[in-house]
């Protein structure tokens, strides 16, 4: 009989997974208003977003907004707005029946860890609250003068990259246990290579 692995570890998506909804574009208009936000959706090509609504060129839209609204914003203010947004999301925002899941999940030991294309701005202090011990996330790029420059620090967390990400953590953080036991749960065409990567991979 084969022994149980020493390292399980759950990997959880959010958008739509853990939370009921996607967060980028409440968030973006929780920082900047509606107003600015509707003015930067308009100026994005139509076909690019209808390409983004499709499923197409997602990374690139997601850049193009970013750039026409965070550009030039004090990031110490967007983190605290963000504190604030995730009280909201933890209070409005959340399936039960996954929140459920991932207090099972605590509850036999497994480490916790959120994969997500959403930011991290908002994702690490919903992670303190629900107890997950890792965000591999978007991150939004600070220049020198402690303002948002409208760029992502590295890759935007969706497809292939959340296997990289996920890889990397397990990587930087092996406990020289063996290889980990990996759930994976997730929602969307963009959670496809995780939920595949996972020894036991759960669709949402």
């Amino acid at each position: 009989m084969s022994e149980a692995p020493a390292r399980v570890v759950a990997a959880f998506d959010f958008d739509k997974t853990i939370s009921t909804r996607d967060n980028v574009v409440p968030f973006l208009r929780a920082v900047v208003g509606r107003a600015r936000l509707t003015r930067a959706m308009l100026t994005i090509s139509p076909h690019l977003v209808r390409a983004a609504l499709n499923g197409e060129r997602r990374d690139t839209a997601k850049v193009a907004l970013l750039r026409r609204t965070l550009t030039g914003y004090d990031a110490g203010r967007v983190a605290s707005l963000a504190v604030d947004f995730a009280d909201d999301v933890v209070a409005h925002h959340l399936r039960p029946n996954v929140v459920e899941r991932v207090a099972w999940h605590r509850n036999q030991g497994h480490e916790l860890v959120i994969v997500s294309a959403s930011f991290t701005s908002y994702l690490d202090p919903i992670a303190a609250r629900l107890g997950f011990a890792a965000v591999l996330a978007t991150e939004l790029a600070v220049g020198d003068d402690g303002r948002l420059t409208g760029e992502l620090v590295r890759p935007n967390v969706r497809g292939a990259e959340k296997v990289r990400r996920l890889d990397e953590w397990l990587g930087a953080t092996d406990r020289d246990a063996g290889p980990a036991f990996v759930w994976a749960y997730g929602d969307s065409s963009g959670d496809r290579e995780l939920l595949a990567r996972a020894d036991r991979g759960i669709r949402v």
